[in-house]
């Protein structure tokens, strides 16, 4: 079944997709659900809310599909020791990569000291082990904002840094994307993430600077068109 499945998505597109599930009405039905379509395609990980990690973990062993979660959403507004606590918490129910909400209000107080702990925080925390992202929630800050704090996560020793919640204003745009890719150089990661919803806007996104794309419509982004882009050449 999956050989056959194989032949009819991009199966590159499909390894830079976090498939995503974070309202927070989603039951242990939509998970699962959501855990045998990453099986299906593929997929990098799937991005979901704490609770249901260790779930994910348990029907994701064994694969090459990892279980990502988010730490302090989607506000980012709570104390640097809850944030750890639920980083460590994450990691022990299986998780392998966290994407933790930057302290916005912190970041625009120009409390850089604060948000630099923050992230540190979060990062010890991982352990070296798991993969650390930061969502800026672009949408709230300016650009010589989105520039400091890529400064910090840079700084801070993040993985990546990440656009957007999906719960605030906006989502990514290429211009954020290249913004962000600027400020952190080629060696850490970008990922865009907020009303990416097929293929053409992935490919912009990625073509802009980004290495890892959160959606919840990984499906449709990997199964459009595929003998066209196949044809082209973009992946």
């Amino acid at each position: 079944m999956h050989n056959q499945i194989n032949q009819d998505f991009n199966q590159e597109l499909a390894a830079m997709i976090d498939h995503t599930l974070l309202k927070p009405e989603a039951t242990a039905e939509q998970i699962t659900k959501l855990c045998q379509e990453a099986l299906q395609y593929q997929f990098k990980s799937v991005c979901i809310n704490p609770f249901w990690v260790p779930l994910a973990a348990m029907l994701l062993k064994g694969s090459k599909v990892g279980v990502c979660t988010v730490i302090g959403f989607p506000l980012g507004a709570i104390p640097v020791a809850a944030k750890a606590g639920e980083v460590k918490e994450a990691v022990r129910s299986g998780a392998a990569e966290v994407d933790m909400v930057l302290n916005i209000g912190a970041l625009k107080s120009g409390q850089y000291d604060v948000v630099l702990e923050d992230i540190k925080a979060v990062v010890h925390a991982a352990k070296w082990k798991t993969v650390v992202k930061v969502i800026l929630e672009t949408g709230l800050l300016t650009d010589s904002e989105k520039v400091k704090a890529c400064e910090l996560c840079k700084q801070a020793g993040a993985d990546f840094v990440k656009t957007s919640t999906g719960f605030g204003p906006g989502g990514a745009t290429v211009e954020d994307i290249t913004l962000m890719r600027k400020s952190v150089g080629e060696k850490m990661g970008v990922k865009a993430s907020g009303g990416i919803r097929d293929y053409a806007t992935a490919m912009a996104m990625i073509k802009a600077g980004a290495n890892r794309i959160g959606a919840s419509a990984g499906i449709a982004i990997v199964t459009a068109n595929n003998q066209q882009y196949q044809a082209k050449g973009d992946y």
